[in-house]
């Protein structure tokens, strides 16, 4: 077996050459992205949607950082902004309407613990899934086999270490669960803020 082979398992495996020339197709297509003219929004989309190759309405705003980014599902919507670093060694699955704050990172990578196993560069993969309608907020740290659940806010600066249910605010280091989302959130905007009467229309009218 192939140490390309055992990446896909999920089993330890070691990057050795033939894992690197598969990171090297993504290393230009990141080039052409990061070096992209950051008001050439048609640009920039195109490019992404050969990143992630499926893709519907997805946008990243430069700069952005991946290995494979053929490892990475996206479904419609979908935004990260400044910033964004997803090591894809596995699978990283997101959902519908998802929205990534600048800074974010979702690490599928990992090492042995000990000394002896991890000094034979041996590493592997765990896949990281994210539901629909997921707001990250920035300087999140998402580390590998977690699964976000849909409809979910993770606070800014979290380090999401457990996977985290649908329908709740978390946020922390380790990131935890702090409330549930509900229909009284529904008409707030920020805090105790709620929308004006003409954008609570407007809201309704794009929302429906």
């Amino acid at each position: 077996m192939d140490n390309r082979e055992r990446r896909d398992l999920g089993m330890a495996y070691i990057s050795d050459d033939t894992i690197m020339e598969e990171q090297k197709v993504c290393r230009k297509i990141l080039q052409q992205l990061n070096t992209a003219d950051r008001s050439d929004f048609e640009t920039i989309g195109t490019i992404v949607k050969e990143l992630f190759g499926k893709s519907e309405n997805a946008f990243v705003n430069p700069p952005f950082y991946c290995d494979y980014g053929k490892h990475i599902e996206v479904g419609r919507n979908f935004f990260a902004n400044y910033n964004c670093t997803i090591i894809d060694v596995a699978k990283v699955r997101i959902g519908d309407n998802c929205q990534m704050a600048p800074n974010v990172a979702i690490y599928t990578a990992g090492h042995p613990v000990h000394p002896f196993a991890r000094n034979s560069m041996y590493e592997y993969g765990i896949e990281v899934t994210i539901g629909d309608n997921v707001w990250i907020g920035g300087n999140t740290v998402i580390l590998p086999g977690v699964h976000i659940g849909s409809n979910t806010v993770i606070g800014a600066g979290s380090v999401v270490t457990k996977d985290i249910p649908d329908w709740v605010i978390a946020a922390g280091n380790p990131c935890k669960v702090i409330r549930k989302i509900t229909e009284e959130d529904r008409r707030f905007y920020f805090k105790n803020q709620e929308f004006d009467p003409e954008a609570w229309e407007a809201v309704k009218d794009r929302t429906n």
